[in-house]
């Protein structure tokens, strides 16, 4: 397996992480709002190990500027452009699906196809989806709250782990550039599919943040390309929480040997 190296393309005062794994057709992934690439580990290290080029890649750091989801997308074309990527599939979990939407969109050629980890919806979360996800961000690390994780995570799953590994991969510094970039960006410009390209949705079969009706929702407007998969029990975290089934839902779609 190739050494894991985290790099930053620092270009126009920006500084993009990224980390850029094995050899072979390029998938990008791009980790959910508030989060750093590392939670995204596990999927990549499978993906990995089957054969794929797996370019993990963070957030802008805020310098004081704004940015809109049209800029985000931008990033990643630069980076993928800094490693001579050509073109890739563009993949994201929840918030880094709609970055994804948004390469699809702007930057027609650059994407061969669509992946998305959870589909981020436009309306507000419920009640209780919503305070979770404030205290799961608000939490000091040593600190875990069991009921916001598991909401996050779903049943089954160790939540001390799953703790620990949220809790660090925790970047809470990008979370207001991003959320500034959603507020100014109409929602016709990233919300909808590329014409023409396929796209391959994983839902988590009870994520309460990016529930599995977004995905249908998605699904409905291009059902002769889009298609929709649920992990069965899953959370909003599962491409933390459930690698393995995650990994061989976009293997089997992709048919890569």
């Amino acid at each position: 397996m190739t050494e894991i190296q985290r790099q930053s393309f620092d270009q126009g005062g920006r500084a993009i992480p990224f980390i850029d794994e094995g050899e072979g057709p390029a998938l990008v992934l791009l980790p959910a709002q508030g989060l750093d690439v590392a939670y995204l580990g596990g999927l990549a290290s499978i993906l990995e190990e089957e054969g794929f080029r797996i370019i993990r890649i963070g957030s802008r750091r805020p310098t004081g500027g704004s940015a809109t989801m049209h800029d985000l997308a931008r990033d990643v074309v630069d980076v993928l452009d800094h490693l001579g990527v050509t073109a890739a599939w563009i993949g994201g979990h929840a918030f880094g699906g709609a970055v994804a939407r948004t390469v699809a969109l702007d930057f027609p050629g650059r994407a061969s196809g669509v992946l998305l980890l959870g589909v981020e919806g436009t309306r507000p979360l419920d009640d209780d989806a919503a305070r979770a996800l404030k205290t799961a961000f608000s939490a000091p690390v040593d600190t875990d709250d069991r009921t916001a994780i598991q909401v996050l995570v779903g049943q089954g799953i160790d939540l001390a782990v799953a703790w620990d590994v949220f809790s660090r991969s925790r970047d809470l510094g990008v979370e207001e550039l991003q959320s500034a970039a959603l507020a100014s960006t109409p929602v016709a410009e990233w919300a909808s599919l590329a014409p023409s390209l396929p796209v391959l949705i994983i839902q988590g079969g009870d994520d309460k943040i990016t529930v599995p009706s977004s995905g249908d929702d998605l699904q409905a407007t291009a059902r002769d390309r889009a298609s929709v998969v649920r992990i069965p029990g899953a959370g909003h975290l599962f491409p933390m929480t459930h690698p393995g089934e995650t990994a061989f839902q976009i293997e089997d779609y992709l048919g890569w040997d």
